[in-house]
């Protein structure tokens, strides 16, 4: 694989609901004062947004619009790292690509503060945010199969799940990572590991082409042809290029049964082991998936040095 190495990683962490006095706090200050909203720029400047201009933003979505105190606000906001606990001013939950522009220009026109969230497993908070707009791309899931073309169509909320599902129905896959869970937007703009990534390459690098509404609320269609330097952008050129509404993904023919186990070492052998994987990893066969995991119980000072295997059956 061939590919550029800034590629972020992600982590989760279960996350407990209740209301606390600093959750209390947070509310009040985000509250309406005068009928107004306040909100924060992207710049961290406070501003206050006319309550009649918000209430022309909820009527022109399908899908909804929430705020602090509404129903579904405070598991909108949430992200599944617990030590990140933001309030934004704004929660749009789009039920289709129309909604997702129509929020976007709303933020650009008043500077907003702008964080989207798909499955939420950004480790360092960035699918929520204090006091801006949130993007919650929840209820904006789907994936379709093209069998003829080979391809799948990815809805930008998506979660791994929605892609593996139809695809495997197939018989087809692609590279994607290994909790069903995370968002398929998430993961693959900032790259992709996954267990088929030595046979069919990362994540980005199966994406064929992209739908992105950008900073200004269009609508763009971006591949190797047509606005290619977008495409070129949101397979891991960084972020803020706009938000991806749908993938068009690189399916493959692959045999659902799989070859599976784990090799196991006493952690004293952390040394001998790590070298193995660093020598057989770089050239064992493609269709072979490692991993290698430290494990040791908590209080005690044994442990596992731990090669975990998949090869197609």
């Amino acid at each position: 694989m061939k590919r550029r190495q800034f590629i972020y990683a992600s982590a989760a962490a279960s996350v407990a609901t209740g209301f606390s006095s600093s959750v209390l706090a947070a509310l009040e200050a985000l509250s309406q004062v005068n009928g107004d909203i306040r909100a924060v720029t992207g710049q961290g400047a406070d501003i206050s947004l006319l309550a009649s201009e918000v209430q022309e933003l909820k009527d022109s979505l399908r899908g909804r619009l929430l705020m602090p105190g509404n129903d579904g606000y405070d598991q909108a906001r949430r992200v599944l790292n617990a030590s990140i606990d933001r309030y934004p001013a704004l929660v749009v939950q789009p039920s289709g690509v129309a909604d997702i522009m129509s929020a976007v220009s709303f933020a650009e026109n008043h500077a907003l503060l702008l964080a989207v969230k798909c499955g939420g497993h950004s480790f360092s908070g960035k699918s929520t945010c204090q006091g801006g707009m949130q993007l919650d791309l929840s209820t904006f899931r789907g994936a379709r199969v093209d069998l003829p073309a080979e391809t799948c169509h990815v809805a930008g909320g998506s979660h791994l799940v929605d892609l593996d599902r139809e695809s495997m129905a197939q018989g087809m896959v692609t590279t994607t990572g290994t909790v069903s869970h995370t968002g398929v937007g998430g993961l693959t703009t900032g790259g992709g590991f996954g267990r088929l990534a030595r046979r069919f390459g990362l994540a980005l690098d199966n994406v064929q082409s992209v739908d992105v509404v950008t900073a200004n609320g269009k609508l763009v269609h971006a591949n190797a042809q047509q606005n290619s330097d977008l495409y070129w952008g949101v397979r891991g050129g960084g972020g803020n290029f706009g938000v991806v509404t749908n993938f068009e993904f690189k399916l493959h023919p692959m045999n659902r049964k799989v070859i599976a186990g784990n090799v196991m070492f006493p952690l004293s052998e952390m040394k001998n082991a790590l070298n193995f994987y660093a020598d057989y990893a770089a050239s064992c066969p493609d269709e072979l998936y490692l991993d290698f995991v430290a494990i040791s119980q908590p209080g005690s000072s044994d442990g596992i040095a731990l090669f975990r295997s998949t090869q197609p059956g």
